[in-house]
């Protein structure tokens, strides 16, 4: 999660406790099927890896991604308590050197950030030459974007700063950023308001998939 730059107070602090619990309790089974859906990607990816709006660290821990950024004082906090090496920073901030990361996770964060572009653009400055940019996301058409724009509407304390793209959307924006699409992974099939088992993630596009992760590939001769 993001919005807020360096020096700003985030205004997801008041709620970091609260977003964290709810990856062992109401998210326990869509945190473990987004997760597999990501899992499937990662014997591809080129080390090192950086996630863009690590939050509390749930998704960096359990995938192995060793170095996050967010505005967030106190989801930072949580995600240095597991392991993460964590930097205050927002997504569109100059922080790491160009060339200095395999792979850059942005993990549910381009609806957070303020300019999604500069983002992604940022990313493909400090990956690699053929490194890779990892987007997991959740489509606006979906039903599962449908219920957050809801929520959005009804001024949710956190889905009411979020922006929710169609999944042709963000592709334009990894495109125009200058990667080229690698692959996908879909999930997340079941009704949101009926999730009662963990999915196994299916590989390329599916329809009315809930959970997007798309892989982008920075070019060797960059």
């Amino acid at each position: 999660m993001m919005v807020a730059s360096e020096g700003m107070v985030s205004p997801f602090d008041p709620f970091a406790e609260a977003y964290d619990d709810w990856f062992d309790g109401e998210g326990k089974l869509i945190f473990a099927s987004e997760l597999a859906a990501l899992q499937l990607v990662l014997p591809d990816l080129p080390g090192s890896w950086l996630e863009i709006g690590v939050g509390s660290g749930r998704f960096a821990q359990a995938l192995g991604i060793d170095k996050g950024i967010d505005p967030s004082t106190r989801l930072l906090a949580l995600a240095k308590r597991r392991g993460v090496q964590v930097f205050q920073a927002g997504g569109e901030d100059h922080l790491f050197d160009v060339a200095s990361y395999g792979a850059v996770f942005l993990i549910l964060t381009l609806c957070f950030v303020q300019s999604p572009i500069k983002v992604l653009r940022e990313a493909q400055r400090i990956l690699i030459p053929g490194g890779k940019v990892v987007i997991a996301m959740i489509p606006n058409n979906s039903r599962w974007g449908r219920q957050y724009q809801d929520k959005k509407a009804a001024g949710h304390a956190i889905y009411k700063r979020a922006t929710f793209f169609g999944l042709l959307g963000v592709l334009e924006m990894m495109l125009e950023a200058g990667f080229s699409f690698d692959r996908m992974v879909s999930t997340l099939f079941q009704d949101p308001e009926q999730v009662t088992e963990e999915e196994v993630p299916r590989t390329g596009y599916h329809a009315g998939a809930g959970f997007y992760v798309i892989v982008g590939q920075k070019p060797a001769s960059f």
